[in-house]
């Protein structure tokens, strides 16, 4: 088992790596819209999605990976009225298609608009 660290995503806000890698597998923890030097990001939920995919892509590439490696998500949504504006931009990040699924969750940390987590495979 690795754990994966990058500078170029934000730092754990709590005991918990970014990633662990354990044989041809990468679960990431999940992100919200905080930049990597751990500023927090508002706006609307099309930004804080851009921000989360830029975050899992960089945990990714830190472990050997991408995001066209991703075989399932999972996306946590303050509001399941921002689902369209969300597949906007998450279409644009996971044009490949994995696996995935949306739940609508009371509150996020940082009171973010949306989460993502994944798992990756790589050959």
């Amino acid at each position: 088992m690795q754990k994966i660290h990058t500078k170029n995503a934000p730092e754990a806000i709590g005991p918990y790596s970014q990633a662990i890698k354990i044989g041809n597998f990468i679960y990431t923890s999940g992100q919200i819209a905080l930049t990597p030097n751990g500023e927090f990001l508002g706006g609307n939920v099309t930004a804080q999605t851009k921000q989360v995919c830029e975050n899992l892509k960089a945990v990714l590439e830190e472990a050997g990976a991408s995001l066209q490696n991703v075989v399932k998500t999972t996306i946590f949504l303050a509001n399941m009225d921002d689902f369209n504006d969300l597949n906007i931009v998450y279409g644009e990040y996971f044009s490949h298609k994995p696996a995935r699924s949306t739940v609508a969750v009371k509150t996020l940390p940082k009171n973010a608009l949306v989460e993502i987590e994944c798992v990756a495979y790589i050959d």
